[in-house]
């Protein structure tokens, strides 16, 4: 009873839901439209819009009716006389390559959760195509739980407690399914500086003193792939001791960075439900962490195990979150956050960002983490998510789930809550290409699930009609063919049939005569024949005008539903007011009480008054352009004319009536904005004092001054070449009396010195040992000695 009444509920709201998109379709087709704008053959009406259709019936067209006349939505091309067998409007397909069917139990074999499995669309620009995708979670589907411990020296009873849980953390697994695997891995964080203290010593032993079991520190650590054995992982973990770092973040991102992408190492299953048990009781570095460290390099999400152990931890920087969430989705990998409550907040926000995630509260003692696992798996397990990797250029996608708990229809995910194990649930998929596209592809998935439907996509943007006929067909002078019901001109031939030979003339350089700045030909609205233009008549019978077909009398702005207003004419798109009224849409009656001063002039001169408001000139200001916000100063605007008007002199002085017609200079008895007091120097360097009245108008000054002018006094010539010689002599007579002195006081010194010297020398009294007097001896050269 209680399974037929939710099997109603159901149909009800399926029914519902039919209905809403039975109604929402027949509103489409109430609103559809075909918006053109150059259209000169099929392929274009088609690239036109969704709705649009092409006429190929001949003669279809009115003489000096343009082609275009063929593109419009079906209901209105059958009102104008076409035919339905040759209206010409493609519509989307898709075809299903591959769609076998849901498994309903885990038998060793590839399970399928979802079909189709290969889908081909064809579609139309702007077109939205809806197919249904289907979902199962296959009762028994195998789980890797790959638990990944903090094992800094803060989580030491928690590691105690682990020890004992193997048993029980296994059964809570067989429970979901008989075919469970689980896996061991332990993180601290990087070992250098500022992280880790990198003294020998405490890298061997990074724990307390007292604590005899400690291992060396480590950034991540490999220690158990999955295994079936409960003793094996019994084993491994009460193997494990604790390490320990310096700060209170952790390399958490680095472990699961490391875990997803070493898949070959770790052991995952490729059918299997993929769950990382994250524990720990502090936060994660993340990317630019590493720099404090000296690491620059950037996680390159690759894997970098050797030995069971990152060899890369001390080499590149922590990844990002937005890379571990691409990674672990990329990979099938759901994580469970089990922290204490002091991080809790953290791990919410984390768990955000990255898609199938969950966050449990760990007791101080870790004593709950199998109860924490099994709700999360729960959770995880029953919260249905289809989404798709990166979109094609132009292309949307829409999921909108059909279940008993959907979440909200969006253009990047379909979730359905609450989903029971071997219940099918569904997943209505609009894809919508905004313009013609090359083949292309891309991939829908339920998150966490290795069951993909892999999407090709084309576009229909060609007519099938776009075939030659014969070559010389009558309705084309016998000068062209017929392709889609138009003439397809033989060369040097143009015209609708053909009729105009362009002789030696270019044909381009023709049509280009019928183009407006290069626009539109003949505005879209005649036909370029022989290099001029042959305007259309509208429907209702006005006529289209202009050298090149821009102008009519229909399109005018509206004032109150009506053109013009009801006020004016409309000629060429512009409305022709009536006496007495303005705007241009003929709005206003015309009055300048509004715009009427204090002194009663309009606008104070400086603008025009159009529906009873000021339309300033450029720098003054509404609402009466009173005052003007750039303008430059009047009193050095007007510093040329004072001196020419007033004293005949300056730059002005040759054409000064002309270039100061704007001004006065004497005292006039009438209405002045502003009063403004200048000074300036003029021309010849004299300082000029007046007064500037700003009067009615632009640019317009009234000005008085003073007759004298305070001008510096002509320098006195033979004063200055007479102070400039003496001066020069005197200072030539200083510089050598001073150079004198210094001589002096030199010499002096010198002097001085030698007396000095002079006084402190001792003269020996003692004859020289070395010296002989001269001798003289005489001989008598005659004396015999008798």
């Amino acid at each position: 009873m209680f399974g037929h009444r939710n099997i109603s509920v159901m149909d009800r709201r399926l029914l519902l839901l039919l209905l809403l998109m039975m109604e929402q379709n027949a509103l489409c087709q109430q609103q559809q439209t075909c918006t053109k704008s150059v259209v000169n053959s099929c392929s274009d009406c088609i690239k036109s819009g969704p709705f649009c259709a092409w006429c190929q019936k001949l003669n279809f067209t009115k003489p000096g009716e343009q082609e275009a006349v063929r593109c419009d939505t079906k209901d209105q091309l059958k009102q104008k006389g076409c035919d339905a067998e040759k209206i010409i409007s493609p519509v989307n397909s898709h075809n299903i390559n591959k769609d076998d069917r849901l498994s309903t139990s885990f038998d060793r074999q590839e399970p399928v959760q979802m079909r189709p499995q290969k889908i081909s669309l064809q579609l139309r620009p702007g077109l939205p195509e809806t197919f249904r995708v289907s979902f199962k979670r296959v009762e028994g589907y195998p789980v890797d739980l790959y638990y990944l411990m903090d094992l800094s020296y803060s989580m030491k009873d928690d590691l105690q407690n682990i020890k004992e849980l193997g048993n029980d953390l296994f059964a809570a697994l067989k429970r979901i399914t008989r075919h469970a695997q689980i896996g061991f891995g332990a993180f601290v964080d990087k070992t250098v500086l500022p992280y880790t203290n990198t003294n020998k010593e405490k890298l061997a032993k990074p724990c307390d003193e007292n604590d005899q079991q400690c291992q060396a520190a480590f950034g991540y650590r490999h220690v158990l792939s999955m295994t079936s054995e409960e003793r094996e992982f019994e084993k491994e973990v009460k193997a494990q001791f604790i390490s320990g770092n310096l700060d209170s973040p952790e390399g958490s991102l680095d472990a699961m960075m490391q875990a997803a992408v070493c898949g070959d190492k770790i052991g995952w299953r490729n059918s299997s439900t993929r769950l990382i048990v994250l524990t720990t009781d502090a936060g994660f570095h993340m990317a630019g962490d590493g720099k404090l460290a000296g690491i620059l390099e950037p996680n390159d999400e690759q894997c970098h195990m050797e030995n069971d152990l990152y060899v890369k931890s001390s080499e590149m920087d922590y990844p990002s979150v937005g890379q571990l969430a691409a990674a672990l989705e990329k990979h099938n990998i759901q994580p469970i956050f089990a922290v204490t409550q002091n991080v809790e907040t953290v791990y919410k926000e984390l768990s955000k960002i990255i898609p199938k995630s969950e966050v449990g509260v760990l007791s101080s003692d870790s004593s709950n983490v199998v109860q924490l696992i099994q709700r999360a798996y729960n959770s995880l397990s029953s919260k249905v998510t289809v989404t798709h990797d990166s979109l094609p250029d132009n292309v949307r996608v829409v999921y909108t789930p059909i279940c008993s708990n959907p979440g909200p229809a969006g253009d990047s995910r379909g979730v359905c809550n609450n989903v029971p194990e071997a219940e099918t649930i569904y997943f209505d998929v609009t894809v919508t290409v905004d313009s013609c596209i090359e083949n292309t592809s891309f991939t829908i998935s339920p998150l966490g699930i290795k069951d993909t439907l892999t999407v090709t996509l084309s576009t229909n943007c060609k007519c099938p009609c776009e075939n030659l006929e014969d070559k010389a067909h009558q309705l084309c002078s016998h000068k062209g063919s017929i392709i889609c019901g138009i003439c397809n001109c033989n060369a040097g031939f143009i015209g609708q049939f053909c009729e105009c030979s362009i002789g030696d003339k270019d044909e381009s350089s023709l049509r280009a005569s019928c183009q407006r700045n290069n626009g539109t030909e003949c505005e879209g609205r005649g036909d370029c024949v022989c290099g001029r233009c042959q305007c259309h008549n509208t429907e209702s019978g006005s006529s289209i005008y202009g050298e090149f077909c821009e102008c009519d009398n229909d399109h005018c702005e509206k004032f109150q539903n009506k053109q013009c207003g009801g006020n004016g004419d409309c000629k060429c798109g512009t409305c022709d007011c009536y006496s007495g009224f303005e705007g241009s849409a003929c709005q206003c009656r015309k009055s300048d009480e509004a715009c009427r001063t204090s002194d009663n002039t309009v606008c104070y001169g400086r603008g025009n008054c159009v529906c009873n408001r000021c339309v300033c000139k450029e720098g003054y200001q509404p609402p009466l352009c009173k005052t003007c916000l750039g303008c430059p100063d009047p009193c050095q605007t007007k510093l040329n004319c004072i001196e020419c008007l007033a004293f005949g002199t300056g730059p002005f002085e040759k054409n000064c009536s002309t270039e100061c017609k704007n001004t006065i200079v004497k005292k006039v008895d009438q209405f002045t904005l502003s009063t403004k007091e200048c000074q300036q120097k003029d021309s010849e360097g004299c300082w000029i004092k007046f007064k500037l009245d700003q009067l009615v108008g632009e640019d317009n000054y009234t000005a008085e001054y003073l007759e004298q002018r305070e001008c510096p006094e002509p320098p006195n010539v033979a004063l200055i070449i007479g102070g400039s010689v003496v001066g020069v002599a005197l200072i030539g007579i200083l510089v050598l009396m001073l150079l004198k002195a210094l001589l002096y006081m030199k010499d002096l010194k010198e002097f001085k010195k030698f007396e000095n010297e002079k006084k402190k020398s001792k003269w020996a009294k003692a004859d020289n040992p070395l010296f002989k007097s001269a001798t003289t001896n005489v001989a008598n050269p005659t004396f015999t000695g008798e």
